[in-house]
């Protein structure tokens, strides 16, 4: 790690926490908004966004980067199949909008003739199953994953999915703001797509509410998000010969035929009753209603592709409406975006190769085992837990996997065909190309190389069942500073303890938790430990349903425990670890601020954010995330040095009793 005995005089010019501080505002108000309070005055949200913070900075460093790779690429004269014509054609196709108005909908000729042709059930389920390969939305929610009881095989997976509207409750809610969106979705956005997909006015009147009424069956015997928490209930394994036992009017023998798997002996079903009501829905509804959902999930998922009139108004309703979003992005920022979803590691390769040094990468190695080093040691002193389950915990921490910065082993793109005909279908090829990626790993080993996400992406994650965490270089960037210019207080906060510190803890939250060392469902758990861990988990459920964050909207502490209880987890286990330091051992200031308020400061840095009202509500009814603010002064409330550091006292809005903190890791 950096010292900071001659780095200080950088730390103080690029100090982007002591920057960001409102001194009109109390720790012990507010601490989110003493941490990022001048920030959020000077950075309104721009027109074309939802929110703004830390990550729409630095997403904006990475495109401007992945622009140059692009425009780069699209200006060479690059040997056809390379990855160099790859990503300069599929970038010269987005941004070619006068082929794009001119094709309209051809690119989607075939798709509709096939919807046009339906002539039965049959054909419904296989079109729809269909659909999956295309990458568009239809009744079928399948992907390809490890069995949950049994981590070294892939198996196929299908989920509840067939909405148009977020979440299921958009659909029953009763509150005026869902209202609104229902009836806009209803009355506007159902009809015009309809009508962007070839029918004429009257036809798409008259189809709009028979889709609705699909999509409200479908969503009534959908699983509330909570209840998609439920590893157990969430698991249910079926051997292919007796789906059809499931749902007798479903025949999956056309559905596993439309997703070409041929080497499928089981499946996991994870919310049996909805297909069960895809059953029943086949035979309730008639053909034309099922002709005219289609084509409406065919447009929907294909409109930010298509001609100005189909993506203009599929704004209009995901982002105005649902997000309150007043103007799109440039044309050049959308099409890069759908571009890194599609193309990530052929993009990543050359993103890492200029952006991320392997002194970087190195830092944060380190900082992972700085991190495990200390959850061993919580979980060795842990007064709870007995030693037979921390003997178990232990286990599962030491053989957690962990993978910074970039794969070693690249994704080989050869296969994939893209030209600068048509960008919708250079969506579609792309789209296939991952399908056919993902089917293939059916029946075969794990392969324990393959990253989730591609190195410039702004996330990090834990996978119960490969057991490991992966850190992809964007996360630990800070927007306009070099690493070797942030102090250790900083980085333990921003770093180890909101990204790493969280996505270890997620091994051992109210979900991870029941997934032993070797990613399987299985109980490893005293009976006595688990109670004792589920009361903790509780109280910190019911510290979070307590926050009111939009008029009468509250955080539901149950959807969001995973993510709040690796929250707390990362926060303590990050602090002890920097406990470790020289930069906390020496005590010496920077800017006016200890070590111990640079680090709350620093984890504060990492949920820079503001969002728009519509936006934040959106996220309390479908994000397993508490909003930004409470990611910070939630769990600050919990832990003691914090009370320390900032002389939090009785009466302040932040102060907790001390039998009401929580304390789990």
């Amino acid at each position: 790690m950096l010292s900071c005995k001659d780095k200080t005089k950088n730390y103080e010019q690029y100090d982007q926490v002591y920057k960001n501080i409102d001194s009109t505002v109390s720790p012990g108000a507010n601490f989110f908004k003493y941490a990022n309070g001048t920030w959020i005055k000077n950075n309104p949200i721009p027109a074309a966004y939802s929110s703004w913070g830390i990550v729409n900075l630095i997403v904006e460093e990475i495109r401007d980067k992945l622009k140059k790779i692009s425009t780069d690429a699209m200006n060479a004269s690059a040997a056809a199949g390379s990855d160099q014509q790859k990503i300069g054609d599929f970038y010269y196709s987005g941004m070619d909008t006068l082929n794009i108005e001119k094709q309209g909908l051809e690119p989607l000729k075939q798709q509709f003739a096939r919807i046009d042709q339906i002539k039965s059930i049959n054909d419904v389920i296989s079109t729809s199953a269909y659909f999956n390969k295309i990458g568009a939305s239809s009744l079928f929610g399948m992907y390809v994953a490890q069995d949950g009881k049994n981590s070294e095989k892939m198996l196929l997976q299908f989920y509840q999915t067939g909405l148009g509207l977020p979440e299921r409750d958009y659909y029953f809610n009763t509150d005026k703001r869902t209202i609104t969106i229902r009836k806009d979705y209803q009355e506007k956005h159902l009809p015009a797509m309809l009508k962007h997909s070839g029918m004429n006015i009257q036809q798409a009147g008259i189809a709009a509410p028979k889709v609705y009424a699909i999509e409200a069956y479908l969503a009534a015997n959908s699983r509330k998000l909570e209840a998609l928490r439920d590893p157990y209930k969430n698991y249910n394994k079926i051997a292919t010969v007796n789906l059809n036992k499931l749902t007798p009017g479903l025949d999956w023998a056309i559905v596993l035929d439309n997703l070409e798997i041929k080497n499928a002996d089981s499946v996991i079903i994870g919310q049996p009753e909805y297909y069960k009501a895809i059953n029943t829905a086949l035979k309730k509804y008639p053909l034309e209603d099922w002709k005219a959902y289609l084509r409406w999930h065919l447009i929907s998922s294909f409109a930010p592709y298509l001609n100005k009139a189909a993506e203009k108004e599929d704004f209009r309703f995901y982002q105005t409406v649902l997000r309150g979003v007043p103007e799109q992005l440039p044309r050049w920022k959308s099409v890069l975006t759908t571009e890194n979803d599609l193309l990530d590691e052929l993009l990543g390769q050359l993103f890492v190769k200029d952006y991320f040094p392997e002194k970087t990468r190195k830092r944060y190695e380190d900082l992972v085992e700085a991190i495990r080093d200390t959850y061993k040691e919580h979980i060795e002193k842990l007064d709870w837990m007995s030693s037979a389950t921390k003997k178990k915990a232990l286990a599962k921490l030491s053989s957690m996997r962990s993978k910074v910065g970039y794969p070693e082993k690249w994704k080989d793109y050869s296969k994939l065909t893209i030209d600068r005909k048509s960008y919708a279908g250079n969506v579609m090829r792309a789209n296939i190309w991952d399908y056919e990626h993902q089917i293939k790993k059916i029946g075969k080993p794990v392969d324990h190389t393959e990253w989730n996400m591609a190195p410039q992406t702004y996330n990090a994650n834990y996978s119960p069942s490969n057991n490991e965490i992966t850190l992809p270089a964007a996360i630990f960037l800070i927007p306009k500073v070099k690493d070797e210019n942030v102090d250790d207080a900083v980085i333990y906060g921003y770093a180890a303890a909101s990204t790493i510190g969280h996505e270890i803890t997620h091994g051992f939250d109210d979900q991870g938790r029941q997934y032993d060392e070797k990613g399987n469902l299985k109980s490893w758990w005293t009976a006595q430990d688990s109670v004792k861990f589920t009361k903790k988990a509780k109280m910190l459920s019911q510290q979070f349903s307590s926050y009111k964050v939009l008029d009468s909207l509250h955080v539901n502490g149950e959807i969001t425990l995973g993510e709040n209880i690796a929250d707390l987890g990362g926060i303590v286990l990050g602090l002890d670890a920097f406990k470790k330091t020289d930069q906390y051992k020496k005590n010496k200031k920077i800017n006016g601020l200890s070590p111990t308020q640079r680090f709350f400061l620093g984890y504060s840095l990492g949920w820079l954010y503001h969002t728009r009202d519509e936006n934040l509500a959106n996220q309390i009814m479908t994000d397993v995330h508490s909003p930004a603010f409470l990611r910070v002064n939630g769990p600050f409330s919990d832990v003691p040095e914090f009370y320390e550091a900032f002389k939090i006292k009785k009466g302040d809005s932040l102060w907790l009793a001390p039998d009401k903190r929580v304390k789990i890791w």
